[in-house]
């Protein structure tokens, strides 16, 4: 339970460095890599949360967030370069 508890500080800290860099990027790109970074970030710590409480409902629930986040990160990717491939 010790590693699973630094593993969400440790993520937990990942989180606030990438909506920083969100919020204060150069630029547009690199606000969207911080914003997928933030959604994955989130998304491993709901997977901890899970193992912690022994929910069998929470890798459902990620399942299907990842896989918006994966096409949300194909589409802002798609946009940043206007349709160039």
């Amino acid at each position: 339970m010790i590693a699973i508890d630094l593993s969400i500080v440790v993520i937990g800290l990942v989180c606030l460095v990438a909506t920083y860099r969100m919020l204060r990027g150069p630029d547009d790109a690199h606000r969207a890599i911080a914003a997928d970074l933030l959604m994955f970030g989130i998304l491993g710590l709901i997977v901890l949360l899970g193992v912690r409480t022994r929910s069998p409902f929470t890798f459902d629930i990620v399942l299907i967030a990842a896989l918006v986040a994966f096409l949300s990160a194909i589409s802002l990717a798609r946009a940043l370069t206007r349709g160039k491939r």
